[in-house]
Formats: C-alpha cells, sequence, structure tokens
C-alpha cells in the first residue's frame, strides 16, 4: 500500500513538474481570415447606410392646406427667405403639409421657430417626425 501510495504522489509530482513548464505558443493565422473580416465590415455598412441616415426628431410644420397653390407659395417664400433651410413638401389626401428641418430635439427647433413665424401669421408649430440625420453627408456617401 505504501508503494502505490509513493508511486502516486511521485506522477503527482512529475505533472505538477510538466505544467510548470513556460512555453510559447505560435499561431498561424491564415490570412483569408482578414479578407473576410474586411468583407464582413463592407457588407454591414452598406446594410445599415440607410437606417443610420434617418432618426426621430422634429420638424416645423410650416402650413397644412388642401390648396396646392398655397402649399406651392409658401415653399416658394421659404426658398427665397432662407435658401440654406431643407423642406418637405407631402401630399397626404386631402392636405398638403410643408415642413421644414431637421431638428434633433424640441429645444432646437423651437430656436429656429420665431424667424419662420415672422413669414406666416399662424399655424406654424413644432411637430415630431422622421428626420434625416446629417442630409449632406449621406448624399456624399451615394
Amino acid at each position: 500500500m505504501k508503494q502505490v501510495l509513493g508511486i502516486l504522489l511521485l506522477l503527482a509530482a512529475l505533472k505538477t513538474q510538466a505544467q510548470s513548464d513556460t512555453g510559447s505558443i505560435v499561431v498561424h493565422k491564415d490570412p483569408r481570415i482578414d479578407l473576410l473580416v474586411k468583407k464582413q465590415v463592407e457588407y454591414n455598412e452598406f446594410n445599415t447606410r440607410e437606417s443610420r441616415r434617418f432618426a426621430q426628431g422634429f420638424r416645423i410644420l410650416v402650413i397644412n392646406t388642401n390648396d396646392r397653390n398655397k402649399a406651392m407659395n409658401a415653399k416658394s417664400r421659404i426658398y427665397q427667405e432662407m435658401p440654406d433651410l431643407k423642406i418637405y413638401l407631402t401630399y397626404q389626401a386631402p392636405f398638403y403639409k410643408l415642413k421644414v428641418g431637421n431638428y434633433k430635439d424640441r429645444e432646437e427647433a423651437e430656436q429656429a421657430l420665431p424667424a419662420i413665424q415672422r413669414l406666416f401669421a399662424s399655424g406654424v408649430y413644432v411637430v415630431m417626425d422622421v428626420i434625416e440625420v446629417n442630409p449632406d453627408k449621406s448624399a456624399e456617401l451615394q
């Protein structure tokens, strides 16, 4: 029995000694893996571009009318007075809605509101809408 116990202790000591040796591990990576990773990044960039282009935000509703000429006149007036402002004219039967701007938060939209209210007597207010995030940059990407 003492011999078996002695042999087991000897084997345990040898096992511990083998584990304490510090060796180095060399990994050989296939260069095609880098190509696959690069391809996946390009694929993800292409497929998520549209979803990153639009976000929930605010716009200023300038006019909501069923008269197309009124909506077009309002659009022309804004183009003349504020040419750098992005304008969106939509038709939801029977109304034409003219909205301007791409504002990420309400406070930013409310700061721009007085300038537009000077051009139009009434009915101008901030509304929640899906806005273009960096519309100029996303146009360059396409």
